[in-house]
């Protein structure tokens, strides 16, 4: 009897991620996933399932407003998973339950996170999960000192919650409601200023992490690779900035 053949990385990567996607069309369709109680169309759920799931940010229906604190809920899970990768929450999972990897899940994840480390994965991996936790958390906290007194305690500390990872996960999704974003903050400099952080922070990828873990601040010890994303992404962000400073400056160029 043959021996069914085992999925390479790649199909394997892609499989979880469609199995994922479904998994999260099928709960948000259900009415529990609505603010009002009706169940959400096949296409609405899938598009807004997969932009999570793609950290895209994209959207059909308003996520303050048309979905539930369920249907937020699993809106913020799909773009954890997304954000990390859902062989990084495997392997946290693995690891957390104390069970041994196998070659192949080994393999799997290396080539989930683009990393050669095949030996170091099970560090990273930790790397990743620690990072992950520190980051959102500390955002969050900060996050809630704005959103707290305003919305209230629970509501304030899922709002935190909420907006730490869809930065950290570059996602851009929000739940200020009516497809506001986060206009009415824009001269609030602890909202912006995490916000910025956390994009920045997730943005510059797990190997770069990994690599600052190991070097430090130490420049020339850094692989190629961290010393191009961090340079690129200062040279974008700076000098972004700076052309927007000057270019769109009380609003010059509005009319034009």
């Amino acid at each position: 009897m043959r021996k069914p053949r085992q999925l390479t990385y790649v199909q394997t990567i892609a499989l979880g991620f469609f199995l994922v996607v479904m998994a999260g069309t099928l709960l948000l369709m259900l009415p529990v996933s609505s603010a009002g109680g009706e169940a959400t169309g096949f296409i609405p759920s899938l598009f807004t399932a997969t932009s999570a799931s793609c950290v895209t940010g994209l959207v059909m229906v308003d996520t303050g407003t048309h979905w539930s604190f369920f249907g937020q809920v699993v809106v913020l899970v799909l773009i954890q998973i997304g954000g990390l990768g859902f062989m990084t929450i495997a392997t946290l999972f693995s690891k957390l339950v104390k069970r041994r990897m196998s070659i192949h899940e080994r393999g799997v994840m290396a080539a989930s996170i683009s990393s050669n480390g095949f030996g170091r994965i099970t560090e990273i991996t930790s790397t990743i999960g620690w990072g992950t936790l520190f980051f959102e958390g500390v955002g969050a906290l900060l996050l809630c000192i704005r959103f707290i007194p305003e919305r209230g305690f629970w509501d304030g500390l899922w709002f935190g919650i909420f907006h730490s990872v869809t930065a950290f996960c570059n996602a851009g999704f929000d739940i200020i409601g009516n497809y506001a974003s986060l206009t009415a903050y824009s001269d609030d400099w602890l909202v912006c200023g995490t916000i910025m952080a956390l994009i920045t922070i997730g943005g510059i990828g797990f190997l770069v992490w990994d690599d600052l873990k190991r070097n430090g601040l130490n420049f020339r010890r850094w692989e190629l690779q961290t010393k191009l994303v961090i340079v690129t992404s200062a040279v974008l962000t700076f000098g972004g900035a700076i052309l927007f400073f000057f270019l769109e400056r009380n609003r010059m160029n509005a009319d034009m």
